[in-house]
């Protein structure tokens, strides 16, 4: 009976190890109570991961989502402002700019 518990055990360890680095580290400096506390949490963490990944593999009614390939106002407006950062004229104007206020307080302070 011993044999049995010792190698699930192991095997708990082992998908510990495999999931979490946390546990694969040295772990001599921590004291036995903070010890307790991350293995617990871990595998709190990992039955929720394990619940998780079963809730998406349960069968539920699927709901049809319409997609439209127009072009939407967020989304155009995340394209300019990604095309606006990714200038690089931009990017040197705003370089300068930053350059002359950093010369400007320098002198403020000299």
């Amino acid at each position: 009976m011993q044999e049995s518990w010792q190698k699930d055990v192991e095997r708990a360890f082992g998908v510990l190890q495999s999931r979490f680095a946390i546990i694969c580290g040295p772990a001599r400096s921590w004291s036995r109570e903070h010890l307790g506390y991350i293995m617990k949490t871990c595998i709190i963490l990992h039955n929720m991961i394990i619940e998780d990944e079963h809730d998406e593999n349960a069968e539920e009614p699927t709901q049809l989502i319409e997609l439209s390939r127009e072009p939407t106002p967020t989304f155009s407006e995340f394209i300019s402002r990604y095309h606006m950062i990714r200038s690089s004229t931009v990017h040197h104007t705003l370089r300068n700019d930053l350059i002359e206020h950093i010369w400007s307080r320098q002198g403020e302070l000299d």
